[in-house]
């Protein structure tokens, strides 16, 4: 069996990349929550942490090949990052202000992060460390 694929009664490496996830996006999140930005430490840690679960799915599930398996795989990762994404778009949103005569972008790079933290927890799902 591949590194990337555990076998699904390997709770301990299971869990493992699950809390490694979850680390990864409390670290990326804990500058957002000091400085006040609309995406803190508990919202990058559930983007990581759901991007590592989404991404483990498709590699317990058994496939008649290898490439069911990837293409699953592949399927997930763009779902994910699609999801993301919209959560990202709502950051953006959520920090326009319609007062001003002048459109400010704000939220762009909370964004990116918040982006950003996903793919970390799925390469992390994935075992890509």
């Amino acid at each position: 069996m591949s590194a990337m694929v555990p076998n699904s009664n390997d709770w301990q490496r299971i869990g493992f990349r699950l809390v490694l996830a979850l680390i990864v996006g409390c670290i990326i999140g804990f500058n957002g929550q000091q400085s006040g930005r609309p995406a803190g430490m508990r919202t990058f840690m559930l983007v990581s942490m759901g991007a590592a679960m989404f991404v483990m799915i498709p590699l317990q599930a058994e496939g008649d090949s290898s490439f069911a398996t990837s293409n699953a795989l592949s399927r997930t990762i763009q779902g994910v990052a699609t999801g993301v994404g919209f959560l990202g778009a709502g950051l953006i949103l959520h920090d326009s202000s319609r007062k001003s005569s002048v459109p400010k972008v704000r939220g762009l790079t909370t964004a990116a992060s918040v982006w950003m933290a996903a793919g970390l927890g799925a390469a992390i799902g994935c075992g890509l460390w």
